[in-house]
């Protein structure tokens, strides 16, 4: 999985590219939280790249999600297709994150 991250004033945004899937889940962890240690909890996620996610890549953004939540933030998940915000809904884990529609609503919301 090939992971893009990008700066947008004091904010970074994080684009996976590709399946959030066992076998990329792990490193794509890696990547999030040494961006996130970057940006003092600023961080977005942009799914907009993710087709589908499976148990451990739920399992890893529940992590990533309490990590974010000890600086007092939120995982911010913006442009998620259909199948994965399903997921979300059906694992009941969807409450955990704040969605927006896209990129510049989610980095706005730092405002």
């Amino acid at each position: 999985m090939k992971v893009l991250a990008q700066q947008y004033g004091a904010v970074a945004v994080i684009k996976p590219d590709g399946p959030l899937a066992a076998t990329d889940a792990e490193d794509f962890k890696e990547q999030f939280l040494q961006v996130l240690r970057e940006n003092l909890g600023r961080v977005v996620l942009d799914a907009s790249s993710v087709p589908v996610v499976d148990s451990k890549g739920l399992e890893t953004l529940v992590e990533l999600t309490n990590e974010i939540a000890q600086s007092g933030q939120a995982l911010k998940l913006c442009a998620a297709n259909r199948t994965v915000r399903e997921v979300l809904e059906l694992t009941g884990i969807s409450a955990q994150f704040e969605h927006f529609e896209d990129v510049n609503s989610a980095v706005r919301s730092f405002l």
